[in-house]
């Protein structure tokens, strides 16, 4: 049974960093790609940034280009987001997603909440 189980989330000031990890179990398929949403009160969950399986390649919204990375330890089946410079805009509930497999069936986690303000 996959599991993937979010850390890391908190209150910070406007400016600061967090850094969220994704804990990993259960594939049994090769994983495609893993990859970090948020959705805001009131908004769509959007996706935040992607890393290819192997970790070569990493994609981001515009939003956080500059300020978010994104990799991952596969030793430790483990997938991070380091986030700085940090606004309110980027206060959400984040989610790690992993497709997996040809179908690249996505699994979510249960999502980590992450509030900027002073």
């Amino acid at each position: 049974q996959v599991q993937l189980v979010e850390s890391g989330g908190g209150l910070v000031q406007p400016g600061g960093s967090l850094r969220l990890s994704c804990a990993a179990s259960g594939f049994t398929r090769s994983v495609y790609d893993m990859s970090w949403y948020r959705q805001a009160p009131g908004k769509e969950r959007e996706l935040v940034a992607t890393i290819t399986s192997g970790g070569g390649s990493a994609n981001y919204a515009d939003s956080v280009k500059g300020r978010f990375t994104i990799s991952r330890d596969i030793a430790k089946n483990t997938l991070y987001l380091q986030m700085n410079s940090l606004k309110s805009d980027d206060t959400a509930v984040y989610y790690c997603n992993a497709r997996v497999g040809v179908s690249r069936y996505s699994y979510w986690g249960q999502g980590t909440q992450v509030t900027v303000s002073s």
